[in-house]
This record gives C-alpha cells, structure tokens and sequence, in this order.
C-alpha cells in the first residue's frame, strides 16, 4: 500500500491560493439568504396545495386555479434564491407583491369568499410579503458590503 502521508504539503504554496480564497468568500457571501428561501419554497407549495386542503377546490375552480399558479410561481422563486440569490434580488420584490396579490384575491376573483378562504389566503400572502421584503433586504445589505 502506498504511503500518501508523505506526499502531504500545505496549501500555502499552492500557486492559486488567492484566488482559491476569494472564490470560497464569493460562494460563502451569497449565502445570506439561506434562511429565507426554504420557507419561500414551503410556503409557495403550501398555497399551491391550499385549495385541496382548505376544500374549496370543487365550489371555487376559478380561486383555486389562481392559488395554484401563484403557488408554483413562489415555489419556483424559491427555488431560485437557493441556486441564485444574487440574482434573484429584483424578482424578490416581485414575491412581495404576489404575497399582496395572495392577501386580496379572495375579494378580487371570487364573490363571497368564505372564512377559511380569507384566512388560509391573507396568513400565507403575508408570510410571502414578509419573507420577500426579508429577502430583498439581505440582498441589499451584502450587495452593499461587496
């Protein structure tokens, strides 16, 4: 067997370690976000399932269809802040506008929403406001120290 325990140098001498440092503090500082886009995800899932759960499926289609496409849509921003926070920074705004949307389109898309539906629409949209302004916060924060 072979004897690597000799071969072992240090990774001072390497000749890019420069460089290895500061693409290692790039990946770490657009990590900010970290905390922000799993909820996002959860809560985009959540609403897109929210019809089914809430059982309103069947007596409102038009308000379910709405609660799925805009649950995809958050899930998907999620998604993105996980691959690209940093370039996610404008569309973080736009989740917090959804998150608005999500809070008055019971009132908007259907007639005569009923309690569950106002609660289960105006709890998630502002859990979805507020993680976008959370988001877009922290964006804005390391794209200022960077």
């Amino acid at each position: 067997m072979a004897d690597v325990s000799r071969h072992r140098s240090d990774i001072t001498r390497h000749p890019d370690v420069t460089e290895m440092r500061e693409r290692y503090a790039r990946m770490l500082g657009a990590r900010d976000v970290v905390f922000v886009d799993g909820p996002v995800l959860l809560a985009g899932l959540y609403f897109a399932i929210s019809p089914w759960v809430v059982h309103f499926s069947g007596a409102r289609p038009d308000l379910t269809v709405n609660n799925l496409i805009l649950g995809i849509c958050v899930a998907l921003l999620g998604i993105g802040l996980t691959t690209a926070p940093r370039r996610m920074y404008s569309l973080c705004w736009a989740m917090s506008a959804i998150g608005v949307w999500m809070i008055i389109s019971p009132w908007v898309v259907t007639r005569f929403p009923d309690a569950g539906i106002i609660w289960n629409n105006v709890v998630v949209g502002a859990v979805t406001c507020v993680l976008g302004l959370v988001a877009a916060g922290v964006l804005m924060r390391t794209g200022r120290e960077a």
